[in-house]
């Protein structure tokens, strides 16, 4: 079984960026944190972190562990907060920050229920996509759609989202079906311009990883934009399927290319410090987990 220990001094040196700086943080000494890590690589039998003499890196295997291990540790802090602080109130007001089309989608019919459940805690819910600064923007809570979490943050996991490359039937009809990736690069592209690779999109198919270089026909930053161009007959689109997963089971839209797959990405609520935290954020993030169990756009 994993050590509380070995997870936190793990976690102190992601988020610090060296053994050093991680000591400085804990109070611990160097040598301390360093036998944790390597304690930790050798239960698991995987490298976590690559390190040269000029910096350190997460693995592979690393990025993948750090994510499970910070979701871990919020909720071992929060089951006891929870415990020490079980009988007091959510009172107050939560600032939430949410993407546009999901917050819009899948959030604001939680909303009224969560309110209904907490008379006592008024909400300010602001949607955009783009990063905002929880602390100097005064935020609770943030919903962050991404493949891992900023390591100086808090978060749970949510969900998942698939990300669907899809095109209507009308324009399929007119420019034909691709059948690999390089072929994208004569095809009209409906672009989402906040894709953190940004115009060079990666997929996974029986080769291996490839990575196209396209050139969008609509570049925008609007995820409903790109849906709507594509039920148009206007192009393809690389889109989460929270969004265009409806429009694939009713067939409005075809995916494309099922050998080559897209990411998956993490829906994750985050906070700036598990230490503290207020009765009435942990209710939310508990009533967000429940709620998003099972993802209608499954």
């Amino acid at each position: 079984m994993l050590e509380t220990q070995q997870l936190s001094s793990f976690l102190a040196v992601v988020r610090a960026g060296s053994f050093v700086a991680a000591a400085d943080a804990t109070g611990l000494s160097k040598a301390a944190i360093s036998r944790h890590v390597a304690e930790l690589e050798a239960r698991l039998g995987v490298r976590l972190l690559h390190r040269t003499t000029r910096r350190m890196s997460l693995s592979e295997d690393g990025q993948r562990f750090h994510a499970r291990a910070l979701e871990l540790m919020a909720a071992l802090s929060e089951l006891e907060a929870d415990t020490a602080s079980s009988g007091g109130a959510a009172t107050g007001l939560l600032r939430i920050n949410a993407p546009l089309t999901f917050g819009n989608l899948h959030l604001a019919p939680l909303w009224p229920r969560f309110i209904a459940a907490h008379p006592d805690v008024s909400l300010d819910v602001t949607l955009n996509d783009r990063v905002v600064d929880l602390v100097d923007e005064g935020y609770d809570v943030a919903i962050r759609i991404a493949r891992t979490l900023d390591p100086q943050l808090v978060g749970r996991r949510l969900a998942d989202t698939r990300i669907v490359l899809c095109a209507s039937p009308g324009y399929l009809a007119t420019r034909g079906t691709p059948t690999h990736p390089r072929e994208l690069a004569a095809h009209q592209i409906l672009a989402y311009s906040y894709w953190a690779t940004g115009d060079d999109w990666s997929f996974n198919g029986p080769e291996g990883e490839t990575r196209v270089r396209v050139t969008p026909r609509i570049h925008t930053n609007s995820g409903d934009t790109c849906r709507a161009a594509a039920l148009d007959d206007k192009g393809i689109v690389l889109q989460p399927d929270f969004l265009v997963g409806p429009d694939v089971k009713r067939g409005a839209l075809v995916e494309l290319m099922p050998d080559y797959r897209s990411s998956v990405l993490g829906i994750f609520a985050v906070y700036a410090t598990r230490k503290h935290l207020p009765m009435k954020t942990r209710r939310l993030i508990d009533f967000l987990v429940d709620a998003l169990r099972a993802p209608v756009w499954r």
